[in-house]
This record gives C-alpha cells, sequence and structure tokens, in this order.
C-alpha cells in the first residue's frame, strides 16, 4: 500500500450550495441541486457516479470552462462564480490543466511538439523534456501520436497538461479508452505527478474500484453528491482491478 493519506489542512476548493440548470420550465435540466464539496490542497480526488448524475458539470465548473446558476465556488479563497470570461480565461491559463478520455493530440506534431503547445504559453512551465520524462516517453518523444499505443497517447496528454505546473489536474474518464492494464499505467502516472508536484487532481470514473488510490472519494446521484468518503490508507494504482 502506498503511505497514509495526508488530508490537507488547505483547501483547493470550497463548494457551497452550487447548483446548474440547462434550459427553463417543463424542460429544464437540473444538471446539480445544491452541491457541498471541499477538496484538499494536494488531494486526489475520485467522482463517481452514473452518467447524467452531475460530476462532468462539477468538474466544468471548478475548471473554469462552464458557469455555475447559483452558488459559489472558491478556488484558494478566489471567488470563480464571480469572474468574468477574461478573468477565467487567466484561471485556467494559469492554474488548471485538463486530460479528458479522448486525447485530442495533434496528429502531425511529435510528442514533443503536442506539448510545447502549451509550455510556449505558459507562464512558468517545465520543459516538454521534462514533462514526458515524468509520465515515461523519453525515448518516445520524438514519434507521433499514430506511432503510439493508446496508453502513451494519453501520457502525452497528461504531460502536456502538467507541462504548466498547474495547481489542479481535471481528469474526466482518462482510462475509459483503455485496457485495464494500460489503465492503471496511466493512473499510475497521475499518482506520480500528484507526488512529485503536489498537483491536486480529481478524476471523474465509472471504474469504482479506482476510488481505493483517492484521499476523497465524492459519490454523485440525481445532481447531488449523496456521500463523500475519506480513505486513511490509499492504495498505489498496481494494486487497482476493474
Amino acid at each position: 500500500m502506498a503511505n497514509d493519506a495526508a488530508i490537507s489542512p488547505k483547501l483547493a476548493f470550497e463548494v457551497e450550495k452550487l447548483t446548474k440548470t440547462y434550459g427553463e420550465g417543463r424542460s429544464a435540466v437540473h444538471a446539480l441541486r445544491g452541491a457541498d464539496l471541499e477538496v484538499g490542497d494536494g488531494e486526489i480526488v475520485v467522482l463517481l457516479g452514473p452518467s447524467g448524475s452531475g460530476k462532468s458539470t462539477l468538474l466544468n465548473i471548478l475548471g473554469g470552462l462552464d458557469r455555475a446558476t447559483s452558488g459559489s465556488v472558491l478556488f484558494k479563497s478566489q471567488n470563480l462564480t464571480e469572474m468574468n470570461d477574461r478573468e477565467l480565461t487567466l484561471y485556467r491559463r494559469r492554474h488548471v490543466g485538463f486530460v479528458f478520455q479522448f486525447y485530442n493530440l495533434m496528429p502531425s506534431l511529435t510528442a514533443r511538439e503536442n506539448v510545447e503547445l502549451v509550455t510556449e504559453i505558459a507562464e512558468n512551465p517545465i520543459t516538454a523534456e521534462e514533462a514526458l520524462s515524468l509520465v515515461g516517453l523519453t525515448k518516445r518523444i520524438d514519434h507521433f501520436p499514430a506511432q503510439l499505443s493508446g496508453g502513451e497517447q494519453q501520457r502525452v496528454a497528461i504531460a502536456r497538461a502538467i507541462a504548466k505546473q498547474p495547481d489542479v489536474l481535471f481528469c474526466d474518464e482518462p482510462t475509459g479508452a483503455l485496457d485495464s492494464t494500460t489503465g492503471r499505467a496511466v493512473l499510475r502516472v497521475l499518482q506520480d505527478v500528484n507526488e512529485a508536484l503536489g498537483t491536486t487532481v480529481l478524476i471523474i470514473t465509472h471504474a469504482a474500484a479506482t476510488a481505493a488510490m483517492a484521499d476523497r472519494v465524492i459519490h454523485f446521484a440525481d445532481g447531488q453528491i449523496n456521500k463523500v468518503e475519506l480513505n486513511e490508507v490509499r492504495a498505489s494504482a498496481e494494486e487497482i482491478h476493474w
């Protein structure tokens, strides 16, 4: 097992009475119905729940990609819900990295060049070489996406996300397109990034077993958080099977 999970007293996020409604009247969809949540700085957090339960909506609001209908989100005491579009853009650029189920790599660029797309605009980046070394791809640095396996492509996507040294890494089904063996390797990379850089990592997944690697597990249903669990000891990625 990994070291005991240390729940940080400092908070990355404080979420209060958060709602998100799409549409109006009878056709309105209530994606979030008053979510309350705290996320410790430097934690690994796993969000579990069926499709349509609100977890992706929450992730998009925390990541500055969407706006809440009501409620508040504080990121290290900054109120995201009061930011204008420019301020949200700067928040995403300075503090946030995203990893999605599908890798969104530029097929005409090498692994190094895909990562450099971020390092060229970031304020305090590590080099593409350093980022790719962190995810174990030093020997594949000059390969194109078509020359890489699915797991390797996802690791390039993670390297691209962490190259600007974000405070928070948002991962939406990062192992959803991978087999379990490759998925565990990707989860190992996320743990390594958390430990090496102190990055807060939030992971949406349908694989309930992934909860064992988290400091905090958030269970969603019908737009609400119905349970939050804290793991005293978190598993290593290699111990997870689904």
